[in-house]
């Protein structure tokens, strides 16, 4: 036989060592996998893969099955689409190659390729453990508002995919609560946080610079023509705060602009882990700006890297949001309305040191804990092995 039958498969679009937390994960959990079992792993190939894997003698025991990528978070939808549909189709040929009995799945991306191994799974009569990151295609909708016919039909095919799946995953109770009312027969998910970027490397200031950083993508949830707007009302009024932005998305060019205006704005482009974590570290504020809507079905990623980086967080956005209770059940900061003006005047108070800090909990003991890598993953394979 030319392909021998696979024990478990992971597919996740994003992989190691270009996703060092999630992709980190999931890698150790192949590595683990393999010491028993037949293993393989479906992603997109950013760096060459199997020559990363050899530098670093990763990846033992493990079939590597990488397919090429050709869009980044910056490029249209239309080619954005494309690409995950030509990754649905690598993922449906390389399941029919190893015959997984068991597979893990993500919204990495989502509907099509959940659902393919959904497929799969029936035909072959193997399970699968879907982990939903973010709810599709509801939050889909909210940045590229889908004909309704198109969204109603993407729901019934999601709906169909959780309700078959043997397992599924997800990061807040609010999510949680929006999977089960897809239907009756939807399972209630497992909640596993997101764990944050590792600290280890990160050179500690004794004092923290006055400013504000954002590390993370910058695209249509984040608010960033908002962000830009009260950066500006509040700079042309003489403020001297910085500001300093990190990531690639749709909103690069503008974020560019901004920062070749004022000399008090930095835009670094696209980072590294690492470069992020230690920018989180430097700034006294993070900037958490994330659009209401969204907040039903996603969670920001870089919520959690913010707790372990010791800076008070900004959130931008209603206080009704899970992202508002959030920041103030764990007396992590504060919640500033999503308007421009309120914003700037929130950037004047802290200039003016006008703001009490006295109740905000800067050990966050209890919640680093939770969000560990080490946590995230110990859970990961407690529902998975």
């Amino acid at each position: 036989m030319l392909f021998s039958r696979s024990d478990f498969a992971i597919i996740n679009r994003s992989f190691w060592p270009i996703y060092p937390v999630i992709g980190e994960a999931l890698l150790q959990l192949a590595e683990e996998l393999a010491n028993t079992k037949n293993v393989c792993v479906i992603m997109q190939d950013h760096v060459g893969i199997k020559s990363q894997l050899a530098l670093k003698k990763r990846g033992r025991g493990v079939k590597f099955y990488p397919c090429v990528s050709f869009s980044v978070s910056s490029s249209s939808v239309f080619k954005r689409i494309l690409d995950a549909v030509f990754f649905m189709f690598w993922v449906f040929f390389c399941l029919l190659m190893t015959r997984p009995r068991k597979v893990y799945v993500s919204t990495d991306p989502p509907v099509l390729v959940p659902f393919i191994v959904c497929i799969y799974c029936f035909i072959f009569r193997s399970s699968y453990i879907y982990h939903l990151q973010d709810i599709h295609p509801e939050a889909t909708n909210t940045i590229y508002p889908v004909n309704k016919v198109v969204l109603c039909l993407l729901k019934k095919i999601d709906t169909v995919t959780l309700g078959a799946a043997d397992m599924l995953i997800t990061i807040t109770g609010e999510m949680a609560d929006q999977i089960c009312n897809r239907g009756l027969n939807v399972k209630r998910p497992v909640l596993i946080n997101n764990p944050a970027v590792a600290f280890d490397t990160v050179s500690w200031r004794s004092e923290k610079i006055d400013g504000f950083a954002f590390c993370g993508n910058i695209g249509r949830l984040q608010r960033i023509p908002l962000i830009v707007d009260a950066i500006e009302m509040y700079i042309r009024s003489g403020g001297r705060l910085e500001f300093v932005f990190a990531g690639a998305g749709i909103y690069s060019a503008k974020l560019s602009k901004l920062s070749q205006k004022y000399e008090n704005v930095k835009y670094l482009g696209q980072v590294s882990a690492i470069e992020a974590a230690q920018l989180n570290a430097d700034y006294r504020w993070a900037l958490l700006p994330i659009e209401d809507e969204v907040t039903r079905y996603a969670f920001p990623s870089k919520s959690s890297s913010y707790v372990f980086s010791g800076a008070l967080v900004a959130a931008i956005c209603s206080e009704t949001t899970s992202v508002a209770r959030w920041v103030i059940s764990n007396r992590l900061g504060v919640v500033v309305a999503p308007t421009a003006e309120l914003i700037c005047d929130f950037f004047w108070r802290i200039e003016k040191k006008e703001l009490n800090e006295s109740g905000f909990d800067m050990n966050r003991h209890e919640l680093k804990d939770k969000l560990k890598f080490e946590t995230f993953l110990q859970e990961l394979k407690s529902v998975i092995l």
